[in-house]
């Protein structure tokens, strides 16, 4: 195994097994301040800093925002470990959310990937590159969200709100 540290608060492993992978989320636990990427070999520990978690909240407040004023139910479940063995991936996104298969995971609290859906939606702040998705919101210029939160950074939590959920309506 080899390690790599690339940026501050980021941890990348190299050379990594499933089995070890396993190990290291065992001992690690649950309750644990850092987040997991594995894939294929590679391990990624990142220990969120303080304008990382601020940027995950407002940025998840966004699109709980959204869904609700384009009127769809979803259902957020945090930086839930999702991961397949046959696929030799795993992920603790910063957030994630079901909207188009919210109603095939609702009421279901042990979410099988080999039978059920991933989420629609996984959130991940990364400063370093362009990862932005919009297939969960196909009308939405999703790439917008982050130059929005960044103009009115200091408007406050409950302004950029409603500043956002008034752009919305605009589209």
């Amino acid at each position: 195994m080899t390690v790599t540290i690339p940026i501050e608060g980021k941890i990348l492993l190299h050379n990594v097994s499933w089995d070890e992978f396993e190990n290291i989320l065992i001992e690690m636990g649950e309750t644990r301040g850092s987040r997991i990427a594995y894939d294929r070999g590679t391990l990624e520990i990142v220990m969120p800093l303080q304008k990382h978690e601020y940027f995950k909240e407002v940025i998840s407040d966004l699109i709980k925002d959204l869904a609700e004023e384009l009127d769809l139910d979803y259902e957020c479940l945090g930086s839930t470990t999702w991961k397949r063995r046959d696929r030799l991936a795993g992920v603790e996104p910063d957030n994630c959310f079901y909207i188009q298969n919210e109603s095939l995971i609702r009421g279901n609290l042990k979410i099988n990937l080999l039978q059920d859906p991933p989420p629609d939606l996984f959130l991940e702040i990364d400063y370093t590159s362009k990862s932005l998705n919009s297939l969960a919101f196909p009308n939405c210029p999703v790439k917008e969200i982050p130059d929005f939160v960044r103009q009115n950074l200091n408007a406050g939590r409950r302004a950029i709100r409603r500043l956002f959920r008034e752009w919305v309506k605009t589209l």
